[in-house]
């Protein structure tokens, strides 16, 4: 990173804070190292950065002004050619996160909750009878969520569903990104609501409950 032209601070007595002179000239997310383990490898492109690992194989696209380092042997490093401006730096820390999903995806997975709270609410995993057509798993989720009919949610191919109990599901994928995809896709069929506190919540969610006003 380069440091700061003394030409552009001809009074920094009147800076407020430290922190100022550095604003716009970082990303404290983008220049933090990546640690990975040895059953991961790279494979960098000027266009994309290919990780593998255990659990397969994916692709990181990169601009054209990123430079990849290894530092360390287990340690990864990205930068950008000019972290003054916006755009660059902004794309730093996002490739950055990128990255790092993508490591943690190919090793360990994601992994995310979702509860069904409501009188009645259920859910359970069954054979989709439109087997893998679309792109699907041959699986769908049957839910009770308060209609007058049966909800059901086919569970894509890249997508690991789970449910140890009548009001919880475990959903598991590779890519952070499509894992939260579909936990929102499932969530959006019932909403949680402020009155009764009623819905489905995934992860840690929560919603403060409204008090109904009396007439």
């Amino acid at each position: 990173m380069r440091p700061w032209p003394t030409s552009r601070l001809p009074n920094a007595a009147r800076l407020f804070s430290s922190s100022a002179a550095a604003r716009g000239h970082t990303s404290n997310i983008g220049k933090a190292p990546i640690k990975f383990p040895p059953t991961v490898t790279f494979a960098p492109s000027p266009t994309a950065l290919s990780v593998t690992g255990p659990r397969g194989t994916t692709s990181v696209p990169l601009e054209p002004y990123m430079a990849i380092a290894f530092p360390a042997e287990d340690t990864l490093a990205l930068s950008v050619q000019d972290a003054e401006q916006k755009k660059q730096r902004s794309m730093w820390g996002l490739t950055r996160t990128l990255i790092n999903n993508a490591v943690v995806g190919m090793t360990e997975g994601f992994t995310v909750p979702v509860y069904l709270v409501g009188v009645g609410y259920r859910a359970a995993l069954e054979e989709d009878p439109r087997g893998t057509t679309n792109g699907g798993s041959g699986m769908r989720l049957n839910m009770k969520l308060g209609f007058s009919h049966t909800v059901y949610e086919p569970v894509p191919a890249h997508i690991k569903a789970e449910v140890p109990s009548a009001t919880k599901i475990v959903l598991s994928c590779t890519d952070k990104h499509l894992l939260g995809l579909f936990a929102a896709k499932v969530r959006k069929w019932r909403p949680p609501e402020p009155y009764k506190g009623k819905g489905v919540f995934v992860g840690s969610e929560t919603i403060r409950i409204k008090a109904v006003k009396k007439k």
